[in-house]
């Protein structure tokens, strides 16, 4: 907690609250002149003047990878280094706390100053963006068409299996793609853009494209359907244009010219048509159920419907194969298609208002319904309609006449002729017009499927563009997208997420196709080019033999969909943590083999044509090497693979959502502190590296032996413990040089340590002064080369070995014993792996809290770490509490906005305390208590001059000075109440989490600052973590 001299805060500086009687003269330079390298101002928090913030939502606003600063938060050099004078006083402002509470009112930026505010793009609800969009997509031309004459051949019993199996396979995609979806802002590009954040750019790629053309194939699919209805209607008129084939053709054409036209128009206009195509249809199922009941006309039942007839459901019951189509799966790869519009509302996840909850809801939603009225459409006609009919008047006869065969003889009717010659024109074999003849206004079925046609091939005809209509969020920076600087960046897409619109390029012209136009960026171009596909499938005018082709590809994309979710969670990223919890990983591998398994038993050459094309455009993806890094499950998965592949791991970007807890674990011999080995290896085991370091000081000769020999039974121990980690040992001088080698060196390629762990020195009292330097020395550097940092204390210390006087590192002293922690050894003592020691992090925590006490923004870790804790076994049943320092009059407004905050992390933790009393001064004993703490290590100078001061702590660095204490004492007092704190909310918990405090090197003498650390962490029970990042973001609520 390292703070700037400041007399008067900035204009743009927002005091929380005043604490008049600790700031006193603790800063007497004003915070003018100085140059912080994250841009951020000298700001007061919790009253204080200081260069540390609190937590805030634009931290992590466009955060993109590990090495980068988040905006408005100070870097480590900030807090840890000596400021350096700016003469230009070159600031950039600050939000206003008090205007914003921490939360913007844009999420970024909305564009540049002077530029005329961007038109209102049109966004919608999980209701008309998803669930009525999937609903129409699903109802389309099968529905009306196919469905019945499914019915006829394959049986109601199988029938309804076809659909329970299409179901099944839609729903464990729906939930795949639900928990994708939510993990993470969403943002345009649909299919493509969940796959390819989440498995890369190799494998989204190329479903990306397939998934674009199934959708264009679809639009012909359905245009056909229309046509054919169309053709129909003409046919019974015989008012054929040409002939019944070239008539559909004809007829698709003009039709999918006029659907493209509406597109053009935008989604507004799209979704109002949408709109009336849903309520049409629901007119015609209505109509459709009354005609089931209405007794029937003479002319009907000359058409096989008689309403509803148990004989005749019991015939219809089983299967009845007829043509070459004839076979259950031949049947099912005709049906599948109209189970596929599930994707459509998470095709245009761009217009959405919010697709992290829109996708998951809407899409479930539309399968539950879409579902029930299949399996209603297939019982219902298949307990009303025989399979076949004459519809000749003629044909009705005496109920028992001789010669009459089938179950019309017994209403009446005898269609034995047309039967057995199967020359019938009616039936649930014959007539794919059934649903029409049985409702109760044939007009209006033939409306629904105009609308359910129409309806269908508009979804898929505004989805397949959308693919190429991604962006990869807010532009990084030029040198990311050189083809989008200055005036080239378009407005933003929505007031919330401004987009600029670099295109991922991943396949040649996909970036011409995806040019977007107007105030919701349509990509016309991609309208065009699915316009082009679809005419070229219109041509072939065989419903039939398009629905087949579909089916593999969308099976294909759907295979990929449930990998992806499968192998996010396979990977065991903390950055996988999705909103939508109902989903499984297990499920979704079995959807993704159930697909596979699919595409071949329906058709095998299709399938194999569709994966050439998936490998074709893998391998050129993986040829051209293309440069983004969008944090994906492969990338997570390198890691796991980096134990035995470290060397392929090198070209492997790192990112946000991939950040691990990668510790270097300062125990000297592991079994002297398993404590501490067992608190880090609790949160690292499965899920990132841990290496146990050693510094063994002494002659080379003698040692290097030694290591060798004490190497092999470390690892041994660790292993015999169940703790995944690395032992390394160094020989050096003295420990902080052993140390600092050990930050070097440590690690392997991208498996680098990145935060120091260390137990808490409780001897630095009594023990040598020059150990007390190299203790705080050890953390000094752990900061300069940009690790965090992580201090575990418990009461009754770390070291449990018992190891003779002439064999302790002096560095730490006999005093330290049984609980200091030093780290490292002058000796080599058999190690026998099968002495272990219990410690707390070995047991079950039961229900009790893991308090985190989040006082100053370090990027994260403050939170990350616990909440790792918090997913093991032993902790899982732990309440986690979180509290932050806030104003009393504000104190709803602060925990509101630290609640939104947390909820975007998706971290879990709902109970947020705000903490007014923190700026109370602490009770008149426990400073004087802090007082006589530091009193053997004052100088008693008399303020004297520094020159004067320095000449008397020659040789004594860690010497206080009059005017140290004087100048720090705001920042001592805080200790002492924040220990206060501790004891009065925290005394029974598991686990307290704190922000560790920085002293600035140079400035704040090693003595003073581990006064700090003893004054806040003494008197408390429960284990406490003192936690500092390297003020760089290890948490994101985006999905890339």
């Amino acid at each position: 907690m390292a703070e700037l001299p400041c007399a008067e805060p900035p204009p743009r500086c927002s005091g929380r609250f005043t604490i008049s009687t600790l700031l006193g003269a603790e800063e007497a330079a004003g915070c003018e002149g100085t140059q912080l390298s994250g841009g951020s101002l000298c700001t007061r928090t919790f009253g204080y003047n200081t260069v540390d913030v609190v937590p805030n939502y634009e931290h992590y606003a466009n955060s993109r990878g590990v090495g980068e600063a988040g905006r408005g938060r100070p870097s480590l050099a900030d807090l840890h280094s000596i400021l350096k004078p700016d003469p230009g006083h070159l600031r950039v402002p600050l939000p206003d706390p008090q205007r914003s509470n921490g939360l913007p009112d844009a999420e970024e930026g909305a564009g540049e100053p002077g530029r005329a505010p961007a038109p209102e793009p049109v966004r919608f609800g999980w209701v008309k963006g998803v669930m009525i969009r999937c609903m129409l997509n699903i109802w389309g031309v099968i529905l009306y068409l196919r469905l019945p004459w499914i019915t006829a051949q394959a049986g109601i019993a199988l029938t309804w299996l076809i659909i329970l199996m299409s179901v099944t396979v839609t729903t464990i995609t729906g939930l795949s793609i639900s928990a994708i979806s939510t993990n993470g802002k969403v943002k345009s590009g649909g299919t493509y853009f969940l796959i390819s954040r989440s498995l890369g750019p190799e494998l989204g790629g190329s479903i990306g494209l397939i998934f674009a053309f199934a959708n264009a194939v679809a639009v012909a699919m359905h245009t056909v359907g229309f046509a054919e209805t169309v053709r129909d209607l003409l046919q019974e008129h015989n008012s054929l244009i040409v002939d019944p084939t070239n008539d559909i053709r004809i007829i698709g054409v003009l039709t999918v010219t006029v659907l493209l036209g509406i597109s053009l128009a935008g989604m507004e206009w799209e979704a109002k048509a949408q709109i009336l195509f849903f309520l049409v249809i629901l007119v015609s199922f209505i109509n459709y159920l009354v005609g089931t009941v209405i007794p029937a006309s003479a002319e009907k039942q000359a058409k096989g419907f008689f309403s509803y007839r148990a004989d005749i459901f019991a015939q219809n019951f089983v299967p009845n194969w007829r043509g070459p189509e004839g076979s259950f799966f031949g049947l099912f790869s005709i049906f599948f298609p109209s189970a596929t519009g599930i994707l459509a509302g998470a095709n245009i996840s761009g217009d959405l208002k919010d697709p992290a909850v829109a996708i998951p809801k809407g899409t479930l939603m539309a399968i539950f319904w879409t579902t029930v009225s299949y399996l209603v459409l297939s019982a219902t006609i298949g307990a009303c309609v025989l399979r076949d009919a004459s519809g000749s008047l003629n044909d009705s006869v005496a109920v028992g006449s001789p010669g009459c065969e089938g179950l019309g003889c017994s209403y009446g009717w005898n269609f034995t002729d047309c039967a057995q010659r199967q020359s019938c024109r009616y039936g649930l074999s014959n007539y794919y017009q059934s649903m029409s003849m049985v409702s109760g206004f044939g007009p209006l079925i033939t409306a629904g499927i105009f609308g359910a046609t129409l309806s269908s091939a508009l979804a898929c005809l505004v989805s397949a563009p959308k693919v190429f209509q991604v962006s990869t969020g807010p532009c990084p920076s030029p040198c990311l997208c050189p083809q989008v600087t200055g005036q080239d960046i378009p407005a933003p897409l929505t007031p919330f997420s401004p987009q600029c619109l670099c295109k991922d390029e991943l396949y040649p012209l996909i970036g011409f196709f995806g040019k977007g136009y107007g105030k919701n960026s349509e990509p016309i171009r991609g309208y065009m080019l699915t316009y082009v596909i679809a005419i070229g499938f219109i041509l072939i005018a065989e419903l039939n033999a398009i629905a087949p082709i579909i089916s593999n590809f969308f099976l294909c994309s759907y295979a990929l969909i449930n990998f992806s979710c499968f192998h996010a969670s396979i990977t065991n990223s903390p950055g996988w943590r999705p909103s939508f919890r109902y989903y499984s990983k297990w499920a979704a591998l079995f959807g993704a083999a159930i697909s596979v398994v699919i595409m071949f038993l329906l058709t095998w050459w299709a399938a194999l044509i569709a994966l050439g094309i998936v490998v074709f455009l893998l391998g050129y993806v993986l040829y051209k090497k293309p440069d983004v890094n969008w944090g994906s499950s492969m990338q997570a998965s390198s890691y796991n693979l980096a134990l035995s592949y470290s060397v392929g791991l090198s070209e492997v970007d790192e990112h946000i959502k991939n950040y691990r807890p990668q510790c270097l674990v300062l125990t000297g011999p592991p079994n002297f502190r398993p404590a501490l080995v067992d608190f880090v290896g609790t949160f690292t085991k499965n899920l990132s590296l841990m290496i146990c370091g050693n510094v063994l000081i002494g002659p080379r000769k003698q040692k290097v032996p030694e290591a060798r020999q004490a190497s092999d039974g470390h690892t041994r121990w660790l292993l015999k413990r169940k703790i995944k980690a690395f032992y390394t040992d160094v020989l050096a001088e003295d420990l902080r040089s052993g140390v600092q080698m050990l930050l070097q060196a440590a690690g392997l390629g991208k498996m680098r340590p990145n935060i120091v762990a260390l137990g808490y020195k409780r001897d630095w009292q009594a023990a040598a002064p020059q150990s007390l330097e190299d203790y705080v020395g050890i953390l000094h550097d752990a900061f300069d080369f940009k690790h965090g940092v992580c201090l575990l204390r418990l009461r009754e210390g770390l070291n449990v070995s018992r190891v003779p006087q002439a064999h302790i590192n002096p560095t730490f002293g006999a005093a330290e014993q049984p609980g200091g922690n030093g780290t490292g050894s002058r000796a080599a003592p058999s190690i026998d792996p099968e002495q272990q020691a219990s410690t707390i992090f070995q047991s079950q925590q039961g229900k009790k809290t893991i308090d985190i006490y989040w006082l100053f923004d370090d990027g994260g870790l403050t939170l990350l770490i616990p909440y790792l804790l918090g997913r093991k076994k032993r902790w899982g049943k732990c309440k986690i509490r979180v509290f932050v320092g806030g104003q009393i009059n504000r104190m709803d407004e602060e925990r509101k906005a630290i609640v939104s905050l947390l909820s975007k992390f998706r971290l879990g933790f709902h109970e947020v305390h705000v903490l007014p009393d923190i700026n109370q001064q602490p009770r008149p004993e426990h400073t004087r208590r802090f007082e006589e703490l530091i009193a053997p290590f004052r100088l008693n100078d008399g303020f004297k001059d520094e020159a004067a001061v320095n000449e008397l702590r020659h040789g004594c660095p860690w010497k206080i000075s009059d005017e140290e204490v004087h100048r720090h004492r705001a920042k001592s007092l805080r200790q002492v109440r924040l220990n206060e704190i501790l004891l009065d909310y925290s005394r029974d918990a598991a686990l307290i989490a704190i922000t560790l405090p920085i002293g600035r090197k140079g400035r704040c003498p090693s003595s003073l600052y581990m006064a700090w650390l003893e004054t806040l962490s003494q008197d408390l029970r429960p284990p406490v973590i003192l936690i500092r990042g390297n003020q760089e973001n290890v948490l994101t609520f985006y999905c890339q």
